[in-house]
């Protein structure tokens, strides 16, 4: 079954987002600028899902739970494996985010497929859908034990300057990462939305060489620390 994309339908606030992601490359789009290998199998989708509220535009995130296997912790776009139900990456996409958020699939408008993103410690192939949260409904972590908590974060906390920090992880990888709401947003995730945010014109200047070793990172965004005094690694 073929999946419907309306690129027609996105409102004048991703119009920009929507024209840059539709040039962008995977090497542009992923950290570790890497290809998916031709024989990979692992497969999922994640749903980057845009709302426009009175204080402005908002991307919704989730907190996975401590308790998980792969990506314990972390905070991510809605998303996962496909399954063999699924029609594709939409609908893997909107069924995990329904799974993880309870939110009413029948409001959101899909609008694009960005390039397969490869993710070496998991070995998935990734593919983000870019949707307009056109009706939104309430969110919750449905199932806690794989949920910690579900995020609507405004795009201007995430363009932030003091909210902005790159992380270092133990093997020497860095990335552009997130402190806001009290949790840090970091790697593939972190990498990925602020690729969104250049191409969508919401980046403001930041300080790229305000490095935290990814330890520090987690601690200052539980103490509520924006970064700002974090120095050069």
């Amino acid at each position: 079954m073929s999946e419907v994309l309306r690129p027609d339908a996105a409102p004048p606030f991703l119009e920009a987002l929507l024209e840059g992601v539709s040039r962008a490359t995977t090497g542009e789009l992923s950290g570790h600028r890497m290809a998916p290998p031709p024989d990979a199998t692992r497969r999922a989708a994640v749903l980057m899902l845009f709302a426009e509220r009175g204080a402005g535009p908002e991307v919704l995130l989730v907190e996975r739970a401590s308790t998980l296997r792969n990506h314990a912790g972390q905070v991510a776009f809605p998303g996962g494996r496909l399954d063999p139900g699924d029609t594709g990456p939409v609908g893997a996409a909107l069924r995990e985010a329904e799974e993880e958020t309870g939110l009413d699939p029948a409001g959101v408008v899909p609008l694009a497929l960005l390039p397969e993103l490869f993710i070496p410690p998991s070995g998935f192939v990734v593919t983000p859908v870019l949707a307009h949260w056109a009706r939104p409904t309430p969110v919750r972590a449905v199932d806690k034990a794989e949920t910690a908590q579900v995020l609507r974060v405004p795009l201007a906390d995430l363009a932030e300057p003091a909210h902005r920090i790159t992380t270092v992880h133990p093997s020497g990888h860095r990335g552009a990462a997130f402190l806001v709401a009290g949790v840090l947003v970091w790697g593939f995730t972190g990498g990925l939305l602020s690729a969104l945010l250049d191409r969508g014109g919401w980046t403001r200047p930041w300080a790229e060489d305000r490095v935290l070793e990814l330890g520090a990172a987690w601690a200052a965004a539980r103490s509520g620390d924006t970064g700002q005094e974090a120095s050069g690694t």
